[in-house]
């Protein structure tokens, strides 16, 4: 017996493309990293209670050693921006051996976004003209954090465009907990060797969780309804 007219309508949507987020993700994904942002930066700018409670919280967490210049190190445009340069090549050759429909979109797309991290965070630094910890030399521009945006989106974007080709979900979940792993690194280096103070960082983090969302997005829909680019389910 053919299916009827409704049938296919009702097929439709789950034939044609992966669905929409729901509201809870976008809300945590968007709202509350945009929310937080505001929150923080009009605190700083204002020298509200917040930034008080930062002050203490950074004064309590300061206690420079090796280790954790080597986290904070992590962030640095020298280390992160090759690791996702390597990532970013890699992706493109499987791409386009395995002759994936608009294989070039997430490598490309991450390169623009990395390379849009300066336009973005520099004038804010200007804007905002915040003095760093008492540990660094007088001189305003410290937040947000230049480090943990460039580490947020070297390692979040290196991770979002290498998930589709993992051939296993076990393998995706490690890769996502190293990536979270070394970006809190890299804050908790940069908070506890006095570079930057604590809410510099959260900032950072709140911003580059908006701008990795738009690129999973574009990486999602560079892929075919269903199937990731390894043909496993996405």
């Amino acid at each position: 017996m053919l299916p009827s007219a409704d049938e296919d309508l009702k097929r439709a949507p789950t034939e044609q493309g992966a669905p929409v987020p729901g509201r809870p993700a976008a809300f945590l994904l968007l709202g509350l990293p945009v929310f937080l942002f505001w929150l923080i930066t009009w605190q700083v700018a204002t020298d509200g209670p917040l930034v008080r409670v930062d002050r203490r919280v950074s004064h309590a967490l300061v206690h420079p050693d090796r280790f954790c210049h080597f986290l904070s190190d992590l962030g640095s445009v020298e280390v992160a921006v090759p690791v996702l340069a390597v990532v970013l090549g890699y992706v493109a050759v499987q791409g386009r051996q395995a002759d994936a429909a608009r294989w070039w979109l997430p490598p490309v797309a991450a390169a623009v976004l990395m390379a849009l991290v300066p336009a973005l965070i520099v004038p804010l630094k200007e804007t905002i003209a915040r003095y760093g910890p008492p540990t660094m030399p007088p001189a305003a521009g410290y937040y947000p954090s230049g480090h943990t945006a460039t580490a947020t989106i070297a390692y979040g974007a290196a991770t979002l465009v290498l998930l589709p080709w993992l051939p296993s979900d076990h393998a995706r979940r490690e890769l996502v907990v190293t990536c979270v792993a070394v970006n809190v690194g890299v804050g908790f280096g940069l908070v506890r060797s006095g570079y930057h103070w604590p809410l510099d960082v959260v900032a950072s983090w709140c911003l580059c969780t908006v701008l990795l969302t738009g690129l999973a997005l574009v990486i999602r829909l560079s892929t075919d309804p269903g199937q990731g680019p390894s043909g496993t389910p996405d």
